[in-house]
Formats: C-alpha cells, sequence, structure tokens
C-alpha cells in the first residue's frame, strides 16, 4: 500500500479537523402578541439544507415581547414587552437574556421599566456599549447602560419627543416607532411616526447620554409616518419605509454629520394597487447592498427594489406574496440567500429563498406555526 508523505497527511487531517460541520446550528428568535396561545419567545433551529423551522424552547414571562434585538457578540438578547414590571407600572419592560452558546436557549438577566407605554422596539449599540428602546404610546425614547455581563442598568437618559402632524387619527402626538444606529454608532436615527420625522442623536457610551446631532434631523412628506429605517452596507445611503403612505423615501448619508438629503420616493405597492387598507411595517437591505426590501400590510406582500448604489435610487422588481397576512416583520438571513417572514394574522413564519442576481424570492413551502408572531430576528 502507497504511503503519504507525512507533511501531505498532515495537511489532509488539518483540512478535515477545521471544516465547518453540516449540524452547525443556526437559530432564529421570535417575538409575539400574548394572543391565541402565545406562549412569549421562541427559539427555533433553522436547517439551510431543508430550509425547515423547528421549535427548541418556549420562554413565558411577561405579555407581548414585541420586538427582540441580539448584542454584536451573540451572547445576549434583548426583548421589549407592553406589560409592565409590576401591577402599577404603566410603562412596559425591558430585559435581558443570557443566551446558552451551546444550545441557543434564552435564560433571564434582568429587566428595566421601558420608561413609555407601548414599546415597541429595541436596538443595541455596534459597540455593544447601550441598549435603545422606542416607546410608542409615549412618543419618547431611552437609552440603557449594558453592563459587562449582558445585564441592563437603569435607564440613562430618556428623551420625550413633542409636536404632531397632519393625519388626525395618528398624528396628533409622537409615535416613536424604531432606533437604528449607525455602523460606527456615533449617530442613532430615531423614526417618529406621530412628528414625521426622523431624529439624528448622538450617544455618549461614556455616560449612556444622548445629545441633538447637527442636522438634529430630517422632515417627512407630511402624512408620511416614518416607522423603520435602514442604512446601505456602504454607509452612503439610508431607506425609511413610511407607514401611513405605504411608500419609501430613499436618503443619501453625509459622511461626516451622518445627516439625510433625500435622493427618491416610491411606492411600496404595485401598479394599480390602491393603499386603502395597507400600512408598511418593515424594511432591510440585503448584506451584498444591491437590493431593499419593505412589507405591505393588507397588499400582504414583500416589495423588492434594486439600489442604484451610485445614486441611491430605487427600480422596482416585483411585489411576493408574503405567505400569510400582516406581515408585521421579516428576517433576511447574513448570507443573503434566505428570508423569514412573521405573519401575525395568520400566525406563521414563512421561508422564502433569495436569488442574490435578481433580488427575487421563492417561497420554500416551508413554515412554522406560532400564535400572533410579530418580530424574527436571526442568531448570531
Amino acid at each position: 500500500m502507497m504511503r503519504l508523505p507525512i507533511f501531505l497527511s498532515f495537511l489532509i487531517l488539518i483540512t478535515m479537523t477545521t471544516q465547518p460541520t453540516a449540524s452547525a446550528q443556526e437559530l432564529l428568535y421570535v417575538g409575539t402578541y400574548s394572543d391565541r396561545g402565545s406562549k412569549g419567545i421562541y427559539v427555533l433551529e433553522f436547517d439551510r439544507e431543508t430550509g425547515k423551522l423547528s421549535e427548541r424552547q418556549t420562554l413565558e414571562d411577561k405579555d407581548s415581547p414585541s420586538f427582540l434585538t441580539i448584542h454584536p457578540n451573540g451572547n445576549y438578547l434583548y426583548a421589549v414587552y407592553r406589560e409592565g414590571k409590576d401591577a402599577n407600572d404603566k410603562h412596559g419592560t425591558v430585559t435581558a437574556f443570557a443566551i446558552d452558546p451551546k444550545d441557543g436557549r434564552l435564560s433571564k438577566l434582568n429587566e428595566q421599566s421601558s420608561e413609555g407605554g407601548g414599546p415597541c422596539h429595541v436596538s443595541v449599540d455596534p459597540a455593544g456599549k447601550l441598549v435603545y428602546v422606542s416607546n410608542y404610546g409615549e412618543g419618547n425614547l431611552a437609552a440603557y447602560p449594558v453592563e459587562a455581563d449582558g445585564r441592563l442598568g437603569e435607564a440613562s437618559d430618556v428623551v420625550q419627543h413633542s409636536g404632531g402632524s397632519v393625519n388626525p387619527n395618528r398624528q396628533q402626538e409622537p409615535h416613536m416607532h424604531s432606533i437604528i444606529p449607525s455602523e460606527s454608532g456615533e449617530v442613532i436615527y430615531a423614526s417618529d411616526l406621530g412628528i414625521d420625522k426622523i431624529m439624528l442623536y448622538q450617544p455618549d457610551r461614556g455616560s449612556g447620554k444622548l445629545s441633538a446631532a447637527s442636522p438634529s434631523f430630517v422632515a417627512s412628506t407630511p402624512g408620511a409616518g416614518p416607522r423603520h429605517f435602514a442604512l446601505h452596507p456602504s454607509g452612503r445611503w439610508a431607506f425609511s419605509i413610511e407607514e401611513l403612505s405605504s411608500t419609501i423615501a430613499a436618503y443619501a448619508v453625509a459622511k461626516e454629520s451622518g445627516g439625510l438629503t433625500s435622493v427618491d420616493r416610491v411606492t411600496t405597492l404595485p401598479k394599480g394597487a390602491s393603499a386603502d387598507g395597507n400600512s408598511t411595517a418593515d424594511i432591510h437591505v440585503s448584506p451584498d447592498g444591491k437590493f431593499l426590501y419593505a412589507s405591505n400590510r393588507g397588499h400582504d406582500s414583500i416589495v423588492i427594489y434594486a439600489i442604484d448604489t451610485d445614486t441611491g435610487k430605487l427600480t422596482y422588481v416585483g411585489n411576493e406574496p408574503a405567505g400569510g397576512e400582516h406581515p408585521r416583520n421579516f428576517c433576511m438571513d447574513d448570507r443573503g440567500e434566505f428570508v423569514w417572514v412573521a405573519n401575525r394574522d395568520t400566525d406563521n413564519v414563512v421561508v422564502f429563498r433569495r436569488d442574490a442576481q435578481t433580488g427575487k424570492l421563492t417561497p420554500t413551502g416551508n413554515e412554522i406555526k406560532i400564535p400572533a408572531v410579530v418580530c424574527v430576528q436571526q442568531g448570531r
């Protein structure tokens, strides 16, 4: 029998032992409203080969963990709950969880008041130093220091918005909807549906205080209702999903200040479709920066636009049916291969495969039933 040279045998051994295993876990974390039998936060396992989702853990705590986010180091998860810390607390709660590195299961660390009613969004500073909470009901935002073990300190700052806009039903007062940090975290973009503004703040990671940036805001088209916000991987462009007008606003991002200048505005609906009864929800840019995706509730679809990376302008690709009703939130995997859509009113998370060349989505036929599902986030 022929013997391999020692150095070649060693090379083969190293290659075999350093190849990623097919069994490497991929996890999703799912938030829900406490309706129709929801158990709270669901931890799902995703099989990339088959496209199937399976339930690994359910974690019951307070009512309606409506939005989740994961710390940049992948060790902690933060959730906002509509329910307060106790019976006398009219605010919601923001809760920290540890993520088990072996199986991805969650265990509670601590909780703090959300400092406002109706918390609807939570995000983390890219450096992992601060957590940001948006309170829709009270129209304010809060910042929290992240301690060394992932726990949250008490709110280091709370900023109250004021004013309103032209929609008499939805814009009589401020309604904070989301906070998205810039890649560096030196600027955060706070979308307030009630006042038709995206506010810009500069966080101090040491003190946890927020100060107005310069410029301090960009005004949306009156009655648009900015909801969620997405930054292009290049840092040159940003996109605002406008809930009340079923539109997307595209902005150029100033390199130094982070200020926003309008470059385009498009509908989220196909030609001929009525905006009556429709509202938009979530928005994401593909990892390659070539395509933009946003969800319609009512039309129940994901709209797809191609992004001109030189101008930030958008070209319509199509609308893909969401596979359910009221797609409140969706998530694209970090490879850009799959999209998971959370359809609240049909209690399902639907799996789509993404074509990197065309940007189009194709349903895989896989889904999982989860009551009143409203948020889905990929584990790190």
